[in-house]
């Protein structure tokens, strides 16, 4: 895998919990269990698995749309 992808995952990941934060301060214990539960802790730690909601366009609001989908999925089974 290049640096560049690497980067770009790590850019997503970035975006995407930035955007639950900022989304849902007052609910901020739950969005770090969702962070958590997408992308594990300590050696099992993968930031890629953000990219489950990107898409082959690229479009970042679409991205978040589906973020925001999963996380109130994910509150409300």
């Amino acid at each position: 895998m290049g640096l560049g992808t690497k980067n770009r995952q790590n850019q997503t990941a970035e975006v995407c919990k930035l955007h639950l934060r900022e989304t849902h301060k007052n609910q901020l214990l739950l969005v770090e269990e969702f962070v958590l539960e997408i992308e594990g802790a300590g050696k099992n730690q993968d930031t890629t698995k953000w990219q489950q909601f990107t898409d082959m366009k690229g479009d970042t609001e679409e991205m978040l749309g589906r973020l925001d989908a999963s996380f109130n999925k994910w509150l409300n089974p």
